[in-house]
């Protein structure tokens, strides 16, 4: 009798609402992020937002988060509507924050991280064996198992991931507000995490998640909701709409989601893309980039290459890889293998210490990045800020910046204005690049359209290689969709095209090979016809290469 009175208590006391925005306007001068949103979280279920770049998504959460205050409507937390004055209130009341930087001090303990600012204490000491038990408690309780003791900077992407989430349950925190919490993970510790959102739901947490990633939300999420140009456009569940039907929502209108690779037992990807065969159950174009068709010149030749990154430490140890004309290889592998520093070896913008690079037949073994341009080498960079575009120049100025003083553009050590803004002109409207006039600034422009202007220039130019680094890295669905159709349009004309993405599923979605990188090296190059996610994770990971019958020329 009195356990089935504790339990009613117990069931009196549990919240109706966990987490709740009620009419939610924010205002940055003349700009509505939030217009009168209203979204509500309840206990055990997981509240997936969605949206493009600029549809209001992080500022809702960081109101809701007390980063932000509200300029109307009212915040609830636990059935009590409340005043939060910063992040600090929040996580008082139970509501924490698992960001997609992880706020995370490297050279410290993984208990050290877990407890900072909030440290039991014995005889005004850190008493580190009681928060050492108190992590290894929410560790076993939750599966979130990691090593107490390792410095946070020796562990692998998603075990720092763990180490954020067991940072806001120590805290007590009855919510979590997950933004984009799978972007840096292999496959399987992406679906690791998935399943530890939703064990968490099931002792009660209510999460808020945050992706770009359709078949995340498809697989996780109890609740959708999604917001575009600041409002609510849809609120949803998984069992009452589709991939499509959510990127249409999102967009504004329907969105090509069809790729033209097979990705074997694949119902869709990240990037709001559903792969998907013929008709036949065959990918037309699969026939037509065979890798290893001798009648298809090498373009991209690299051995033996070995690079160093920014500390002075190996990150390219002694690579080898091909791309043939009219292919597309992806290199897949979790950021921070050596992508970066290939990708910037081959482009003129680091220094190789060893190894060759052959373009079209020529050396470019050291080549600066303006030989490397006059090769015919187009480069969507990682970075697009840093080296993409320079901000203060104009539309028409950043068009012309790998060409600026070739013909037509230049003559007798002049510019020629008249051309260089006919060029930008014809870039603009060929790559829907949107734009008040070509004499804009490139600052000006949103994450889409400067990544729009690059492909354009890149692209307007006569290149027989395209290195695609993060090709969509940060924009939006449309904009995505319409990179890669331009990248495969390239392909079809013969154009070689090394992409490298931290998008497994793009990696799929787009390529006639893969390469895995791992460490600095390839581990295998596989089919993506027949290879699956899963070995392919497992290969990111540094496991063995799968079997020969997965794998593809090299």
């Amino acid at each position: 009798m009195m356990a089935a009175t504790a339990e009613a208590a117990a069931s009196q006391a549990e919240p109706e609402v966990l987490l709740a925005g009620h009419g939610i306007t924010k205002r940055f001068g003349s700009v509505v992020a939030n217009d009168d949103v209203s979204v509500e979280l309840r206990p055990g279920r997981i509240l997936a937002l969605l949206g493009e770049n600029g549809a209001g998504k992080s500022t809702l959460v960081n109101v809701l988060f007390g980063l932000h205050r509200p300029d109307a409507g009212q915040v609830v937390i636990a059935d009590e509507q409340v005043e939060l004055s910063s992040p600090h209130d929040a996580i008082a009341r139970g509501v924490g924050m698992v960001h997609q930087h992880f706020q995370l001090v490297p050279p410290m303990s993984v208990v050290r991280n877990i407890v900072l600012g909030a440290e039991p204490r014995k005889l005004g000491m850190i008493d580190v064996a009681q928060a050492r038990r108190r992590v290894m408690d929410l560790a076993d309780r939750f599966g979130l198992h990691v090593d107490p003791d390792a410095a946070v900077e020796d562990l692998p992407v998603g075990a720092q991931q763990r180490v954020e989430i067991l940072k806001a349950l120590y805290r007590d925190a009855r919510v979590l507000i997950a933004d984009e919490p799978t972007a840096v993970l292999t496959p399987q510790e992406t679906d690791h995490l998935l399943g530890v959102l939703r064990g968490l739901t099931e002792q009660g947490v209510g999460i808020v998640f945050i992706t770009h990633k359709l078949r995340e939300v498809m697989a996780a999420a109890d609740d959708i909701v999604v917001l575009r140009e600041g409002k609510v456009v849809g609120t949803t569940t998984p069992a009452q709409t589709s991939e499509a039907a959510l990127a249409e929502l999102m967009v504004g209108r329907a969105v090509d989601l069809h790729g033209d690779r097979f990705e074997s037992g694949a119902t869709g990807v990240g990037s709001a893309v559903a792969v998907v065969t013929g008709p036949d159950g065959a990918t037309p174009a699969a026939e037509a980039t065979n890798a290893e068709d001798p009648g298809r010149p090498v373009v991209l030749d690299i051995a033996g290459l070995c690079a160093d990154d920014d500390r002075g430490q190996r990150a390219v140890d002694e690579l080898s890889l091909a791309v043939r004309a009219g292919e597309i290889v992806g290199v897949a592998g979790v950021e921070g293998n050596g992508q970066r520093e290939l990708v910037e070896a081959i482009t003129g913008l680091r220094h190789a210490t060893a190894g060759t690079v052959s373009i079209s037949d020529t050396d470019a073994s050291g080549a600066r990045p303006r030989q490397v341009t006059v090769i015919g080498v187009g480069h969507i960079p990682e970075d697009r800020a840093k080296h993409g575009l320079i901000g203060s120049y104009s539309v028409a100025d950043n068009s012309v910046l790998n060409r600026y003083f070739r013909r037509p553009f230049a003559a007798g050590g002049m510019l020629r204005r008249d051309r260089i803004d006919s060029h930008a002109r014809d870039v603009v409207a060929t790559f829907d690049v949107r734009t008040p006039d070509v004499e804009s600034p490139a600052d000006s422009l949103s994450g889409g359209n400067k990544q729009k202007l690059i492909v354009g220039r890149e692209f307007s130019d006569e290149i027989d290689l395209l290195i695609a680094a993060q090709p969509t890295r940060g924009i939006d669905i449309g904009a995505i969709e319409f990179i890669w159709r331009r990248i495969r349009e390239r392909r079809d004309e013969g154009t070689a095209v090394l992409l490298v993405s931290a998008e497994l599923d793009e990696v799929l979605a787009l390529s006639d090979r893969v390469a895995v990188m791992y460490e600095g090296r390839i581990v295998a190059t596989v089919d993506p016809r027949t290879a699956t996610r899963e070995e392919i994770g497992l290969l990111m990971a540094g496991a063995a290469p799968v079997p020969e019958s997965s794998a593809s020329g090299g």
